[in-house]
């Protein structure tokens, strides 16, 4: 991996890490339903206007029930989830659950689609579980009302991602940027009625405009683009390896810019944790020198 991969695999980490500081920040004014609302339409127009720019096509009419399908399992369910358990969760917190979602995958596989069962694989599924033990119970947080809730709740988001994972091996083969700009607008129809809904009293400031521009543009289109980038110049496996760097930077953010406490448990737990996700999904550092 080149030295200009390493930053951009770095940056990804970093964006989607503050996606969970954005949402802490934004959630309280406008509600979970609002907010995502919000992040998937920027997102969608962002990458719009890259498509007009670089000649991509869509094809609606074929792939229109794909993208509604993407946009609801990857994005609209998993970013409301989230959303709903940021109201209670830290953002620290959020970013190691988030890290589960290989796990989640592997569980799925194994229990629905035959996928074999190693000492390794149940090792890394034990781990996790022991991983997210250890985050939750030792974490104050949980004397909060509706702590367990929010908790299943950022567990299901991580498990949509996990669900998503097989969808899209088995859908239709669709080039990757249409599947993120199609899934984004598949996204936005989703979540348009829950707009109409009773929410909290909106109480927009500049700040939280910015944190919803920065969730939609930087944390999903640009997100999106780099991600991409890396998968074309490396390789699909050690791209992923984002996974393990996103609670790095969560937890930092969540620190430096929310004064979130990190405690031992943090550190023991998303440490567990990713190392439960490094054995279910096979991955070796040495792999970041591979192509795929």
């Amino acid at each position: 991996m080149s030295l200009m991969n390493v930053g951009r695999l770095l940056l990804l980490a970093a964006i989607w890490g503050a996606s969970f500081l954005f949402i802490r920040i934004a959630v309280p004014a406008l509600g979970p339903s609002l907010l995502m609302s919000g992040r998937v339409l920027f997102a969608a127009l962002f990458l719009s206007v890259i498509a007009m720019v670089l000649h991509k096509k869509l094809h609606w009419r074929q792939n229109w029930l794909h993208y509604l399908k993407l946009g609801f399992i990857n994005s609209a369910l998993p970013f409301l989830l989230f959303a709903y358990a940021a109201t209670v969760l830290t953002a620290s917190l959020l970013s190691v659950l988030n890290a589960t979602a290989p796990i989640w995958g592997a569980l799925i596989g194994i229990l629905f689609f035959r996928q074999p069962l190693s000492f390794v694989v149940v090792a890394g599924l034990l781990l996790g579980v022991c991983g997210v033990a250890i985050l939750v119970g030792f974490d104050p947080v949980l004397l909060k009302s509706g702590a367990l809730l929010a908790v299943a709740a950022a567990a299901s988001a991580a498990g949509c991602y996990g669900i998503a994972t097989h969808y899209t091996r088995r859908a239709k083969a669709v080039e990757p940027f249409a599947n993120a700009q199609g899934s984004m607008w598949g996204a936005v129809l989703v979540l348009l009625p829950l707009t109409l809904l009773p929410g909290p009293e909106t109480q927009l400031s500049l700040q939280v405009a910015l944190a919803v521009l920065a969730l939609g543009v930087v944390c999903t289109g640009v997100a999106y683009l780099l991600y991409f980038k890396l998968v074309q110049e490396v390789g699909a496996t050690p791209a992923l390896t984002v996974t393990f760097l996103i609670p790095v930077f969560g937890v930092l953010w969540g620190a430096l810019f929310l004064h979130e406490q990190v405690g031992w448990h943090t550190a023991v737990g998303a440490l567990t944790v990713l190392t439960g996700t490094a054995l279910v999904t096979g991955f070796h550092p040495r792999q970041l020198w591979r192509k795929s």
